[in-house]
């Protein structure tokens, strides 16, 4: 009899790891920069990041901006989560979209890597400045110090976004409803690079 409870200990102990083990959360390396001109300069033999990724992934965090940036019914509550010249008409960004829905500008990249492959993950992020003087992604999931620096993120900040392309635009009161667009972030990093 001892022997079997002892097995059978040994087998929760032995699935309880693997069941806390799987919990937790990957984690990639990743770098922001203000530009694609930040990325490419960067590149160096053997580095995190080629040209043809930084080229790829600011391609797919443009690609999501345009699909998923916060939008507003006006340029005043734009700017309000944004701060003042962060942002533009949706049709100035979009050549097809309403002169009367405002986004903010794009004020960076968040580019991760080894994301290529994986169902919903974009290896690129557009990063957007947030009123505070900070940024954050598209998915308010974080809020990062700078737009420039290299970190280690969990997977879940290069998960899509959700479209907003099409649907109605955040007003004052649904803008205020939420904490504002860069405050109801989970998670604070900053880039040290």
């Amino acid at each position: 009899m001892t022997k079997r409870s002892n097995r059978v200990a040994i087998a929760i102990l032995g699935a309880t790891a693997f069941t806390l083990a799987g919990c937790r959360e990957d984690q990639v390396d990743a770098q922001a920069f203000p530009d694609l001109q930040s990325c490419t300069d960067q590149v160096t033999p053997g580095g995190m990041f080629s040209a043809q990724d930084c080229e790829i992934a600011v391609a797919e965090a443009e690609t999501l901006h345009l699909e998923s940036a916060p939008r507003y019914d006006s340029l005043s509550v734009c700017e309000e989560q944004h701060g003042e010249g962060a942002c533009g008409s949706e049709a100035s960004a979009t050549q097809s979209g309403s002169g009367s829905i405002f986004m903010p500008l794009l004020s960076g990249y968040l580019i991760g890597s080894m994301l290529s492959g994986r169902a919903g993950m974009s290896a690129g992020q557009p990063l957007y400045k947030t009123k505070g003087g900070q940024y954050t992604n598209a998915a308010r999931t974080s809020t990062f110090s700078g737009n420039s620096g290299a970190t280690k993120l969990n997977t879940s900040q290069f998960t899509k976004p959700a479209t907003t392309a099409g649907k109605a635009p955040m007003t004052r009161a649904t803008a205020a409803s939420r904490g504002g667009f860069g405050k109801s972030a989970s998670g604070r990093t900053g880039f040290g690079g």
